[in-house]
C-alpha cells in the first residue's frame, strides 16, 4: 500500500473543498482552464459522480424525495462512488502523470458525514481509506463562506437533498472543514471564498506553482 501511495506522485491531485455555494465548482474550473491554457495534462472531475457508476449513485444521493436516507447509508454511498472514482479514473490518471483536480474528495465524507452526521471521523475515515486505497490529495484548497453567503449563491428552487440541510448541520460542517484544516495542514489551504474569483484564482495558483516548480 505505502509503495502505490509513493507511485502515484507522478502526477498531481488537488482537490477543492467547501459548503455548497463556496465556489469550489468556479475555482477548479477556473484553474483546469489555467493549466491547460499553459500546456499541462490536466484532467478534471467531481465527486459525488466521476464515472458511469457514480454518476448513477449522484441521482440517489441527491435526489430531494429520499429524505428518509439514514446517515449510514449515505455515507456507504459515498464510499462506494469514492472506490469507483479513485479506481477507475483518479488513480490511472495520476500513475500517467495527469494532473488530476477533482471538485470534492475524501475531505467532505469527513466534515459532512464524519462531524455533522455524527458517525465519527475515525470510522468515516477508516472507511474512506479502505475504499480508495488510502488515496489522499497532494493539495486541498478550502474555500470559506459564511452560512448566508453560500446559500445566497444556491438557487433556492434548485437545491438538492444536501444543499436543504439546516443552517446548523451547514455550521457543523464549516466547523469539521476548518478542524480538518489544522489537522492536515500539509496539504490544506484555507482560502477567503467571499473574494472576487480572481482574486482566489490567483492565491490557488500561487500555491500550485509550488508543487509544480
Amino acid at each position: 500500500m505505502n509503495i502505490e501511495k509513493e507511485r502515484h506522485r507522478q502526477g498531481l491531485f488537488i482537490t477543492f473543498e467547501g459548503v455548497d455555494g463556496s465556489g469550489k465548482t468556479t475555482q477548479a474550473n477556473m484553474l483546469c482552464s489555467h493549466l491547460l491554457q499553459r500546456g499541462l495534462e490536466v484532467m478534471s472531475t467531481r465527486e459525488p459522480g466521476g464515472t458511469r457508476v457514480g454518476e448513477r449513485i449522484r441521482e440517489i444521493l441527491l435526489d430531494r424525495r429520499l429524505r428518509e436516507m439514514t446517515a449510514m447509508t449515505e455515507t456507504l454511498l459515498y464510499a462506494a462512488d469514492r472506490a469507483q472514482h479513485a479506481a477507475e479514473v483518479i488513480r490511472p490518471a495520476l500513475l500517467r502523470g495527469t494532473i488530476v483536480i477533482s471538485d470534492r474528495f475524501i475531505d467532505s465524507s469527513l466534515a459532512y458525514q464524519g462531524v455533522a452526521r455524527g458517525l465519527g471521523l475515525e470510522g468515516v475515515r477508516n472507511l474512506n481509506e479502505w475504499a480508495t486505497g488510502e488515496l489522499y490529495p497532494d493539495l486541498t484548497f478550502l474555500l470559506k463562506v459564511p452560512y448566508e453567503v453560500g446559500m445566497r449563491r444556491v438557487v433556492q428552487g434548485q437545491r438538492d437533498r444536501m444543499e436543504r440541510q439546516s443552517e446548523d448541520f451547514f455550521r457543523e460542517v464549516q466547523e469539521a472543514y476548518l478542524t480538518l484544516a489544522k489537522f492536515f495542514s500539509h496539504r490544506m489551504v484555507v482560502l477567503d471564498g467571499t473574494q472576487k474569483p480572481e482574486e482566489v484564482h490567483h492565491q490557488v495558483m500561487r500555491e500550485v506553482d509550488k508543487h509544480l516548480s
